[in-house]
């Protein structure tokens, strides 16, 4: 016996597309960022394409998002603490306490997160959605998807105070992030259901040798 699809794959892929469409488009404030369900839609794809590798993807880009959230969280703590604006000249270049915070939260959080993977199930295959997760979190929050209105659009509508907006800003990007991977697992699981694979009979008639 051998699967064979019964759509194939070009056409099984521009139907999932279609189907993400309305969860980018028709949500208003809620939108989710499908580049990040892209992006996690093909990671289901390199890692298998199977539904049992679903246990082991999700959490491991979820603590990715989480880990990314928290490094960031200390930025913004530590910004708050330097004083936002202020110059600081380092004799080479000068850099904003805000930029300062940010190389300082980056450079001693990635080497405790990194460090502990050790003690993460994100080790071997499961590496590739751990930083997944890291890098689209980073991606909407860097890129203020967040506040733009293109995930979760409605931070702006809480009104919260200067002192507090990074942290949640923060908070509702790995929100974001989650949402946006979770839809991408769902397309990937998707995309191959909907090949219809069926079971058919190998053909066993052997090839007659050529006489002459």
């Amino acid at each position: 016996m051998e699967t064979k699809n019964t759509i194939p794959l070009w056409l099984a892929v521009a139907i999932t597309v279609v189907v993400s469409l309305p969860f980018g488009i028709w949500l208003g404030k809620l939108n989710f960022p499908l580049w990040a369900a892209f992006i996690v839609w093909a990671e289901y794809f390199a890692l298998g394409a199977k539904p049992s590798i679903l246990k082991n993807m999700v959490p491991a880009y979820v603590l990715g998002v989480v880990g990314g959230a928290i490094i960031c969280e200390v930025y913004a703590a530590l910004s708050k603490a330097l004083g936002s604006g202020t110059v600081l000249d380092f004799g080479l270049q000068q850099l904003t306490k805000d930029n300062t915070a940010l190389y300082i939260a980056f450079f001693v959080g990635f080497c405790v997160l990194i460090y502990a993977m050790k003690w993460m199930p994100v080790n071997g295959a499961w590496s590739l959605p751990f930083f997944n997760g890291v890098s689209v979190f980073l991606g909407v929050f860097f890129t203020g998807s967040v506040v733009s209105g293109s995930a979760l659009g409605w931070f702006n509508d809480f009104g919260f105070s200067s002192d507090v907006a990074l942290y949640w800003n923060i908070a509702f990007s790995a929100i974001a992030a989650i949402m946006g991977g979770l839809l991408g697992a769902f397309l990937g699981w998707f995309n191959i259901v909907i090949l219809f694979p069926r079971q058919v009979t190998k053909s066993t008639v052997a090839e007659q040798p050529v006489r002459p």
